[in-house]
């Protein structure tokens, strides 16, 4: 039939048209015999749903208020702005190409700001990285680092990326998990509360093991790694010849005068650790995309190799706003004036405002440490609506949102998404927030709240 139209086509026209015709049907026809073939390639099998695309669209089709994505609804700080327009209309050449692993006078910065707080001498041009975003850092990582049959614990629950990243890499992921200790009756859950069994996380380690990743403080629950943990993890990766992946994104926003530690500042770890940072988490301007990795060049040269054969090169305008911004948090760093002390203060305001009023209608927060999330346990929603919509086999947390997009008008995000496949039933009670939002939006969500309270009186 195809060829046939094919033929009717090309005799009611003209010989330019025709041949024209003729050469585009031909090309129809290759690319025809050329989807035949697989398309995908397999290291893409299983890794292509995103919960996010489908939450996101929900939210705007109900008008749902948005508290599942983790970003901020509100302008990065004025100095940040300021920065990023005197980046724009300044040096002209900031329109071009900078040197491909990071503007220098980032890199610059990035060294001398984190050199102090590692403990470290580290050389701008050969332990600093400049990417597209934390996740282009954790990218880079993984395809730099680990291969064909390597082995990458991983501690759940976890951010989505590092399992599709580790398997697109070859690599094998190795679970092993946090769990949540008694509570008092009447108290609230918190995220130091959740604790890996030390015995089990030892027996994750094999001689195939080439990394571990550590996401501290922890997206979802909020839990921020206590030096005795970190000394933990710090001696088994030493112990087996393993690198540390540390994802600290969140370094920042640590809350009710917890304290941040980076692996790498641990006594023999500076030489088996890549620690990663975000501009986006650091100065709340998360499309910015400027994200960067500092380690030892012993592992930073493979980094620089993937980077210069894949990205090669970041937006250098964006480059020079974030140097600029650590420029000026240099001048205040330690002090009241610091956006790093004053940021923290205000988000643990919306962490307490947000978590009071979930309460009000049966949800029990597990209140975080750090980062932009908490976690709620819906355990006695499961009790008494088991029988939610939704496939056979989809987990609670799942349908349970659905439900509240659409009957509450609030969104959030299952906890089982950031489970392997084994556990996803077994954490299925709990959904996740993000709390780093305007107070527009706190409003927002508390009419919701409010409206759904009535609903709740008998």
């Amino acid at each position: 039939m195809f060829r046939n139209a094919a033929a009717i086509s090309l005799q009611l026209t003209g010989p330019l048209q025709r041949k024209k015709a003729g050469t585009s049907v031909t090309r129809c026809l290759h690319q025809t015999l050329t989807m035949a073939k697989r398309v995908q390639a397999r290291r893409l099998d299983g890794i292509d749903h995103n919960p996010w695309v489908e939450f996101v669209k929900m939210a705007s089709e109900c008008d749902a208020v948005n508290l599942g994505q983790g970003f901020p609804d509100f302008p990065p700080p004025d100095f940040a702005v300021e920065a990023f327009q005197h980046a724009l209309s300044s040096d002209f050449m900031l329109n071009q190409y900078t040197r491909a692993f990071g503007y220098p006078p980032l890199t610059k910065i990035l060294a001398s700001f984190f050199g102090k707080l590692l403990g470290q001498e580290i050389d701008p041009l050969k332990n600093v990285l400049v990417t597209v975003g934390a996740y282009g850092a954790l990218f880079t990582a993984f395809q730099a680092l680990v291969e064909e049959g390597d082995e990458v614990i991983i501690i759940e629950p976890f951010f989505d990326c590092y399992e599709p990243m580790t398997l697109m890499a070859g690599g094998h992921p190795v679970f092993v998990t946090l769990k949540p200790g008694p509570t008092r009756d009447g108290e609230l859950d918190s995220s130091s509360n959740w604790q890996l069994d030390p015995t089990e996380l030892a027996s994750k380690f094999t001689s195939h093991t080439k990394a571990l990743i550590l996401n501290t403080p922890n997206n979802p629950v909020g839990k921020v790694f206590s030096k005795a943990e970190l000394e933990l993890v710090a001696s088994l990766c030493q112990q087996h010849d393993v690198i540390c992946i540390a994802d600290e994104v969140y370094q920042w926003l640590v809350y009710d005068g917890y304290q941040h530690v980076s692996i790498a500042s641990l006594p023999g770890m500076w030489e088996r650790t890549l620690t990663i940072g975000s501009a986006g988490k650091t100065f709340s301007a998360t499309g910015w995309k400027v994200g960067w990795v500092l380690g030892p060049d012993s592992l930073m040269k493979h980094l620089r190799t993937v980077h210069q054969n894949s990205i090669y090169h970041c937006p250098t305008q964006g480059q020079a706003a974030v140097a600029q911004s650590f420029e000026h948090e240099q001048l205040h760093f330690g002090q009241p004036s610091s956006y790093f002390a004053q940021f923290p203060q205000a988000m643990q305001r919306t962490r307490d405002h947000m978590i009071r009023s979930l309460q009000s209608v049966g949800l029990k927060p597990v209140v975080p440490q750090g980062s932009y999330f908490f976690m709620a346990d819906i355990s006695d929603f499961k009790s008494k609506m088991p029988d939610l919509p939704g496939d056979v086999d989809e987990p609670y947390d799942r349908r349970f949102i659905k439900w509240m997009i659409k009957t509450k008008g609030l969104v959030a995000i299952p906890v089982s998404t950031f489970y392997s496949v084994p556990h996803r039933k077994i954490f299925d009670h709990y959904i996740r927030f993000c709390f780093v939002k305007d107070e527009s939006t706190l409003q927002a969500m508390d009419e919701k709240l409010q409206k759904w309270k009535k609903e709740l009186r008998p």
